[in-house]
């Protein structure tokens, strides 16, 4: 998943008062205080945290946290698999959680290390690519659909159709650079599922964008929700965050997903194999499940939590904005991508590579 440009943050109220209400409080395992240096290598996407987040962290625990940044999951996949740099917790999405696990990447988490859980809601105690929450912890969750400048589109149908085919808004149209995402939705939009491992359907995706490719303006790897505020595109395919931060800025923009459905996606945070602070990481993995910080993290971010508690302090603003918590009938037609095996991820992989070189 991605996040928006800190530069769109918005000013929004704070939960916690600071550092000084989480300070007292001990999120260490228990009979561990001294085993570890105080340090935490942290491996996530970019502004995908609480503004106060590592600091609330550190004062209340001693802990010093480090934070690398990633563009994408094959980026961090690709880091891992090459062996672990020095990493201690990481967020990748449910299809690599399945992918790491099936190469042999990930620890396995001590849940007695975690009482927080049990602030889960009861949809997020078990998942099919990780189950019993072995290896994996759920952060955040969302959706992938369309943002739009409804002033400058006007009233439009909630399709996949304005991007993938019609030169209605010729280079006014941003897709993100994310290959499987990308030909997943074209699938999904040719009403077949956005797992489908026939190749014809694979192929089908990748003509239809080929000839879609003279009315895309760019292929956005991280900023289609700038390029909307900036006026060089009227409407993006984007993460359901990145978008409503923005229209927090810009009374014009809107989302929406899409009729003929799309992706749900779930981020976890998992420990690599190799990880050097395993305790540190199980500590602050309990930290972020606490309702105080979770609340402060998802209000800040504005991607739908987990965290029942966190919810529970939040107000109608967020708990209640369709954008955020899509209708269950919205839902009822959206797809987790799946990891499918290597042999499908190289056919997605070559097919994007043609629709690039196009």
């Amino acid at each position: 998943m991605k996040t928006y440009s800190p530069k769109f943050r918005p000013n929004r109220r704070s939960l916690l008062g600071g550092a000084a209400t989480l300070a007292g409080m001990s999120f260490l395992p228990r009979g561990t205080m001294a085993a570890e240096e105080r340090k935490l290598n942290f491996y996530n996407w970019d502004t995908y945290i609480g503004e106060t987040t590592l600091d609330d962290f550190n004062a209340a625990t001693g802990i010093e946290v480090k934070m690398d940044l990633f563009a994408d999951n094959d980026e961090l996949f690709a880091k891992l698999r090459e062996g672990n740099p020095g990493y201690d917790l990481i967020v990748p999405t449910n299809d690599y959680v399945e992918r790491m696990l099936v190469a042999g990447m990930l620890l396995p988490l001590d849940h007695d290390k975690i009482p927080n859980m049990s602030n889960l809601g009861a949809n997020f105690r078990d998942a099919s690519y990780d189950p019993g929450l072995k290896h994996s912890i759920p952060y955040m969750w969302g959706t992938i659909g369309v943002g739009y400048n409804a002033k400058r589109t006007g009233d439009i149908t909630k399709s996949w159709k304005h991007l993938y085919d019609s030169d209605q808004f010729a280079g006014k149209i941003s897709l993100l650079g994310d290959g499987p995402n990308v030909l997943g939705h074209a699938m999904k939009y040719l009403g077949n599922s956005l797992n489908s491992t026939n190749v014809a359907d694979i192929k089908a995706a990748e003509e239809l964008l080929i000839a879609q490719k003279r009315n895309i303006k760019v292929f956005a790897d991280d900023n289609g929700q700038d390029l909307l505020v900036s006026g060089e595109v009227v409407i993006a395919q984007e993460w359901n965050g990145d978008i409503l931060q923005v229209m927090a800025e810009d009374d014009d923009l809107s989302f929406y997903v899409p009729d003929e459905g799309g992706l749900i996606w779930q981020d976890c945070l998992c420990m690599p194999k190799g990880a050097p602070h395993p305790e540190n990481a199980h500590a602050f993995i309990n930290f972020i499940l606490d309702a105080d910080a979770g609340a402060a993290i998802a209000d800040y971010i504005q991607y739908a939590t987990p965290n029942e508690a966190a919810r529970a302090k939040l107000g109608s603003e967020y708990n209640e904005n369709p954008a955020i918590f899509p209708p269950d009938e919205t839902v009822a037609k959206c797809e987790f991508q799946l990891y499918l095996g290597e042999e499908h991820v190289k056919n997605v992989n070559d097919a994007w590579t043609r629709v690039q070189a196009a």
